[in-house]
Parts: structure tokens; C-alpha cells; sequence
């Protein structure tokens, strides 16, 4: 099964492709590779979802911060590329969190993000390595920003 077709059976729906807000790209493919900028928690209302975690918003809402913000990165990838299918598979992530001091599952958090891509690209193309970390504060007070390196097909 292709991506967009695993992407229609499981009915999701995605947010606008993010527009950049500063000097930046949202990708840039080198060679066989797309870099992803970092992303937000992008609704598809344009609003973003906001709070930090373990603080103003509980584990829970995290991960749904976190798998938001895969669909946004979704949305990009989309956009940039005309069709997820173009992804080879997920190369790296990093899910940096917006935790409060002593919130300590940063990782359960960007499952959120992980998992949607495992079950949009599949279970071998879908997971790549990773790294989750805490940090003091994001811009908006965003829960959750994460980026992403893709390798794609020409």
C-alpha cells in the first residue's frame, strides 16, 4: 500500500502547510534528502495549541500536541514535495518539549508524532532515530516543536 493510500484509510485530515514566520525554509532537499523545519501544533483552523507540559497541560494533551505537529510536518511534506509517497522513510526527528522543570517524559510525548508517522509510512519506513528533550520554553508557549530529516525518492 502507498503512503497516501495507508494516509486515506486512516482518515486524517491536515492542517494548512505552515507558512514560515521568520527567515527560514520550510524544507530543503539536498540530493535525496528533505530537511524539515521545525514544526508547531498547527490546527486545521490555523490556530496552534499551546501550554506548557507538565505544568499547564498534562501528559496527555502532549501527545496530542505532539501528533499535530506530525500532521503539520505531514502537511509540508505534502506541499513541498506533491505526495507523501515521495518519502523513502523517516531518517531522524527531534521533539524538543516545552516542560515544565520536572516533567520527565519527553519521549512519551513525541510518540505522538512517532506513531502517526508509523502508521502513515509504515512500521520499517515510519520510525527512524530520534531524540526528545526538554526545553524552558517555545515560541507562542507551543507544548511541542519537532523537526525531521526524510529521505525521498527523486
Amino acid at each position: 500500500m502507498s503512503h497516501e493510500d495507508r494516509f486515506t484509510t486512516l482518515d486524517l485530515t491536515l492542517p494548512p502547510a505552515p507558512k514560515p514566520v521568520g527567515v527560514y525554509r520550510p524544507l530543503i532537499v539536498v540530493d535525496n534528502m528533505a530537511y524539515l523545519s521545525g514544526h508547531g501544533p498547527l490546527c486545521a483552523d490555523r490556530t496552534l495549541m499551546t501550554g506548557r507540559v507538565g505544568d499547564e497541560v498534562d501528559l496527555e494533551n502532549g501527545y496530542a500536541q505532539a501528533r499535530q505537529v506530525g500532521l503539520a510536518m505531514l502537511a509540508t511534506l505534502r506541499d513541498q514535495l506533491g505526495s507523501l509517497d515521495r518519502v523513502v522513510r523517516v531518517v531522524k526527528l527531534l521533539g524538543m518539549v516545552n516542560a515544565a522543570p520536572d516533567f520527565l517524559d519527553h519521549p512519551k510525548v513525541i510518540n505522538g508524532c512517532s506513531e502517526l508517522f508509523a502508521q502513515v509510512f509504515g512500521d520499517e519506513a515510519g520510525v527512524g532515530a530520534r531524540s526528545a528533550v526538554g526545553m524552558g520554553s517555545l515560541p507562542g508557549n507551543i507544548g511541542v516543536e519537532i523537526e525531521g530529516i526524510f529521505e525521498i525518492t527523486g
